[in-house]
């Protein structure tokens, strides 16, 4: 009964004690401002940046960044994965047809963004050194992509090319020259 009563005792005094000298360093407006958002509010400055946050900070990828944001998959992107996310550039939007972009971008077309963006993520990390010709990848959306050896380097569905490789915390990026269309 005394062993017990002195082991409570220490560990309300630990209790107490870390309570007394816990300390923040994060700014009050930051603080106030992510109360109420997801994991893409955590404002890290030292850790690898999510896919989410290296897509943001690239303007090259800020067609994808609005079409996430309109799909409202940040949160989703910027949770532990890992993912692979194969991130069209914005002259890979370019290339589609007039329109397509700003008609997914409507609310009413958020199922078929969602389908979109969806075929672009693969949950799990695969690196363009272990990928295959041939190779089939199940994608976010449940519908497949291919992916072909052409002269050396991963082609997918045909004709998207991986022109850069970003390392995420979690997961990868792969930048691409095409948009990938699921087909219906």
């Amino acid at each position: 009964m005394k062993k017990s009563i002195i082991i409570l005792g220490l560990v309300g005094f630990a209790l107490v004690s870390c309570k007394k000298n816990e300390t923040t360093t994060t700014d009050s407006a930051a603080t106030t401002e992510a109360v109420g958002q997801g994991q893409e509010a955590v404002l890290d400055d030292d850790s690898n940046p999510t896919v989410v946050q290296l897509a943001a900070k690239n303007p090259d990828l800020s067609t994808l960044v609005t079409a996430v944001k309109a799909a409202n998959l940040t949160t989703s992107l910027s949770n532990a994965g890992p993912f692979t996310v194969f991130a069209p550039l914005n002259s890979a939007f370019d290339k589609l047809p007039a329109g397509t972009v700003d008609g997914l971008l409507k609310p009413d077309q958020a199922d078929a963004l969602s389908d979109v963006l969806g075929y672009h993520t693969y949950v799990g990390v695969i690196k363009e050194e272990n990928m295959t010709d041939g190779q089939s990848l199940g994608m976010v959306n449940g519908k497949n992509i291919t992916i072909t050896i052409v002269d050396g380097k991963p082609v997918i569905n045909g004709k998207a090319k991986i022109v850069a490789t970003v390392p995420a915390s979690n997961g990868i990026v792969y930048a691409i020259d095409e948009v990938l269309l699921p087909e219906k």
